[in-house]
């Protein structure tokens, strides 16, 4: 059976507990590993169905670990192996201030940005990026975005074949 990992930074804890609700809706899809980005080494990317990288989203990007971490995987590493990605943010509604609001909106968040990087190194996107909701700059998350993590994990296995039932 081939393997799912989840990779993730944090900065408040609300995009870990995101992956780990995509971890566990997971679990029975195959074997499936949930880790901090800086646990992550050469052995994890190997034999791989599903890869799958959240990050909170900082001024339009990834962390500088995440960015560091999709830096190092070899071009075509990921080739034949499903990618997906998600980011913790302030949803645009929410964002107080017209300029900062269209900064945003022009900016973007972080789940494009790995999402397209992870193609880059020969990935396979699964699903279009996911963005999960925050209150404020340190969370907590919003109400029901762990259900909603789960209800994507299992829209994402369905999608790619892989059971979670």
């Amino acid at each position: 059976m081939k393997n799912i990992v989840v990779v993730y930074d944090s900065v408040f804890g609300n995009t870990e507990k995101v992956a780990q609700a995509l971890g566990s809706a997971l679990k029975l899809a195959g074997s499936v590993e949930v880790l901090k980005v800086a646990a992550v080494n050469e052995s994890h990317l190997r034999n791989l169905a599903l890869l799958i990288v959240g990050s909170p989203t900082r001024s339009f990007q990834p962390t500088p670990a995440v960015k560091e971490f999709l830096k190092k995987i070899a071009k075509d590493q990921l080739k034949d192996v499903l990618v997906a990605a998600f980011d913790t943010r302030i949803a645009l509604e929410d964002i107080k201030g017209k300029v900062f609001r269209l900064l945003v909106n022009t900016g973007g968040y972080a789940a494009p940005v790995m999402l397209k990087e992870l193609k880059k190194k020969g990935g396979a996107p699964a699903v279009v990026p996911q963005g999960f909701y925050v209150t404020g700059e340190q969370g907590p998350l919003k109400e029901n975005e762990l259900e909603r993590a789960a209800d994507w994990a299992r829209q994402l296995s369905s999608i790619t074949g892989l059971r979670t039932d």
